[in-house]
């Protein structure tokens, strides 16, 4: 795990004290932490629906479906 310094604006510290408060995360560390998450697994959803559109739009997709999966899996379990 490594730390990590930066500068946020009131308003998100203001939400990050409320989501402490409301009992969502212990930390702010713990907000951000969530926060990213959710941010990777949105990544990942919208990943799935584009390549669904480009399939329903014609568009071949090539590859290797292993490969594929492998970089896709080492990058979302890190």
């Amino acid at each position: 795990m490594s730390t990590i310094s930066l500068q946020i604006p009131a308003f998100l510290e203001e939400f990050m004290t409320d989501m402490i408060d409301d009992g969502y995360a212990k930390s702010k560390a713990d907000v951000v932490c969530k926060a990213l998450v959710l941010l990777r697994e949105e990544e990942a959803i919208n990943s799935v629906l584009r390549a669904e559109k480009e399939g329903r739009e014609g568009k071949l997709l090539e590859g290797d479906l292993d490969e594929l999966a492998k970089r896709y899996s080492s990058r979302t379990q890190k």
